[in-house]
């Protein structure tokens, strides 16, 4: 039975990841079903570096493992603090201002992938396939290629792919280009991030389009496409209404915003859209109450402490400004929540508010759609810079910069009749059905086994092209004399040779 190996720069236990949510959920999840390895940085950071060759082997499941590996306090800072989120995260965000090129990261990044693929070479056997997850992990697969590896490798993007111009602003770009084409499938989540990799593959190292679909960079072709994640629906389905919200008067109607603590999604301009919402709207003071739960995720980096301090600001002013003793505008809840919480905390709100300024995909979307009731269901307000909002188009699409339309996005969500609600919330479902997070992984990996065998036969007849022209080349010095020497070689298929495997790369 073939093996499927998971690589992603977290690793969590299964029980664990039920809980952590996002990417570990998905990866989590094809453990629980398909005999296989995930492996990766257990969070841990080693005292010294004779502690980075300790491997933890844990199963899970009958036929499946979770192997986890430490980094230093130096890699910590340069390759995960460092490059990823400090340069990867804000470029792929395009927040140019905010990412730190001139650190000096990108070896420190190098090295850890490098040692990365030395630690999971050992572990591989014959016919496994390799699914490689995030940022974190570029130059993982061209270090798997260079230890002989050559195994179906891909790769998934859960972030967004960035203009292309934006891309070519990390001084490693090129670097960055010839790494990604060492994999067989990328995969993204929606088409205007393929249309943003195919261009910057074309403007840092003159990729080109072929007849297939596929892309030629780096004498290699792979395949680009989307893949939306989703989410397992059973999940979230079946949810009870939770208690009477605290601190509001009977009856409140609640808007609820989850959110890591992040400055890609957009939390003090939906603190700022909510205050012009109780300004514009004075009949609903009292009435209505957002609960914001905002995890804490990479308090190390400044660019966090920093909006954690805003979001504290903006609550405390927006509740002093119109908060009554039996009413308080904005629950504001910095720590993580159970998701069975969540889920019961989905149904009973009404406006689901999401509004990142930019977004991969974003999932508690599909999450408040999976847990609504059917016959009464709520409103999802989804900014246009979520991936989501590709799939999810009976949403009501807005500009999360602008807290006007926010605004009145919020009143819009709070007014419309339960006819629209259910008409809209049905067409959402069928498509949060459609791409559950089973079609996501099936799909790849369906995708990723038809890319592997284009690369076989495409090395069969490149290795076949060579072996014919050599045949030629043999030929011709057998049987010419030192006096037609000259004219012998001028026969010969020089330009061939190069072009004929060129023709037929991978």
């Amino acid at each position: 039975m073939k093996r499927i190996v998971l690589v992603s720069n977290r690793v969590v236990s299964l029980s664990a990841a039920a809980q952590a949510g996002g990417v570990s959920v998905a990866l989590a999840d094809i453990l629980k079903s398909e005999r296989g390895l995930w492996f990766g940085w257990n969070g841990d950071v080693a005292t010294s570096d004779e502690d980075l060759d300790k491997v933890t082997i844990t199963k899970a499941g009958a036929d499946s493992a979770i192997v986890t590996v430490p980094i230093t306090e130096d890699e910590h800072r340069a390759y995960y603090l460092g490059y990823s989120n400090s340069v990867l995260w804000p470029v792929f965000h395009n927040r140019l201002d905010l990412a730190q090129f001139e650190a000096g990261y990108y070896q420190s990044y190098l090295a850890v992938n490098r040692r990365f693929a030395r630690q999971l070479h050992s572990l591989l056997e014959p016919g496994d396939t390799i699914w490689i997850h995030d940022y974190h992990l570029i130059p993982l697969a061209a270090e798997l290629r260079a230890l002989g590896v050559t195994a179906p490798i891909g790769f998934f993007l859960h972030i967004p792919s960035p203009p292309s111009q934006t891309f070519l602003a990390i001084p490693e770009y090129r670097e960055l280009a010839r790494a990604l084409s060492a994999y067989d499938l990328i995969g993204v989540q929606t088409q205007a991030d393929v249309a943003n990799l195919i261009a910057f593959f074309e403007d840092a190292v003159a990729g080109r389009i072929l007849q297939d679909g596929r892309i030629s960079v780096c004498d290699r072709r792979l395949a680009i496409a989307s893949f939306p994640v989703g989410i397992n629906l059973p999940d979230f389905q079946g949810a009870s209404p939770a208690r009477e919200l605290a601190q509001a008067t009977p009856g409140a109607k609640r808007i609820i915003g989850i959110d890591r603590l992040d400055y890609t999604k957009g939390l003090p301009q939906k603190f700022r859209a909510y205050e012009r919402f109780l300004e514009k709207y004075e009949a609903y003071r009292g009435k209505v109450v957002l609960s914001q739960i905002a995890p804490p995720t990479r308090e190390d980096v400044e660019a966090y402490s920093e909006i954690r301090h805003t979001l504290e600001h903006l609550s405390g002013s927006i509740n002093g400004r119109f908060g009554e003793m039996d009413w308080v505008p904005i629950h504001y809840i910095h720590r993580t929540t159970a998701r069975k919480r969540l889920r019961d905390i989905y149904r009973s709100s009404n406006i689901c508010l999401v509004t990142p300024l930019r977004d991969g995909m974003n999932l508690v979307a599909k999450e408040y759609i999976a847990a609504q009731d059917a016959e009464d269901p709520g409103v999802v307000i989804l900014s246009r810079f979520a991936g989501a909002a590709e799939q999810l188009k009976e949403t009501l699409i807005v500009n999360p910069y602008d807290i006007d339309e926010v605004a009145d996005a919020i009143k819009s969500g709070l007014e419309m009749e339960r006819n629209e609600r259910v008409a809209r919330h049905r067409k959402l479902f069928e498509s949060i059905s459609t791409y559950d997070t089973f079609t996501w992984r099936k799909s790849f990996l369906r995708a990723l086994e038809t890319c592997a065998k284009e690369r076989h036969r495409a090395s069969g007849s490149s290795s076949e092209a060579i072996r014919k022209a050599l045949d030629k080349v043999h030929l011709a010095h057998s049987i010419a004399k030192p006096a037609d020497d000259k004219i012998a070689r001028s026969a010969l298929p020089h330009a061939a040779l190069p072009e004929a495997a060129k023709s037929t790369a991978t």
